[in-house]
């Protein structure tokens, strides 16, 4: 065997030496995030023409990416997410549903609050309250709350 060849063969397998290592050290992110909604606690009633004043606190290991919040109505189909509804029930229900994503992007933990207005004139009842959480590396969690809407007056006790 010439040097040349000694040569090729010592890089190849110097290549593929270092490439099989890599691999089976680094599995990359697998660990999804955490999430803890400090409010609306579950059950919670709030008075339709108010704010939710929505809290969480989000962490990942690695890095956090986006966190999305979205509300919809549990109040004709409490066990599913489909609904059925007749054409005669569309039209004198005005169900509430929110839906926004947030970028917390090069952040490890962060405690979001936001404000989400509920419209005078929706119909009042339980709703789902989901917040899904998102690393970096695709990783995605999430948490169901109840809510429940009411045209009662509810004092806010919250400070801002």
């Amino acid at each position: 065997m010439n040097t040349t060849n000694k040569f090729l063969l010592s890089a190849i397998i110097a290549i593929a030496s270092t490439l099989g290592f890599t691999s089976c050290d680094d599995d990359g992110d697998t660990t999804p995030p955490s999430i803890n909604l400090i409010s609306p606690t579950n059950g919670e009633k709030i008075q339709i023409g108010k704010v939710i004043h929505f809290e969480v606190e989000l962490s990942d290991d690695e890095m956090l990416k986006s966190y999305k919040v979205e509300i919809h109505n549990n109040i004709e189909d409490p066990h599913g997410h489909e609904m059925a509804l007749k054409a005669s029930e569309v039209t004198d229900k005005n169900y509430f549903s929110f839906q926004k994503t947030w970028n917390i992007s090069d952040k490890r933990n962060t405690t979001p609050h936001e404000h989400i207005d509920i419209p005078e004139g929706v119909t009042a009842g339980e709703y789902h309250l989901m917040v899904y959480c998102t690393d970096a590396a695709g990783n995605e969690s999430h948490v169901a709350s109840k809510i429940i809407l009411t045209n009662e007056e509810i004092e806010d006790e919250h400070d801002h």
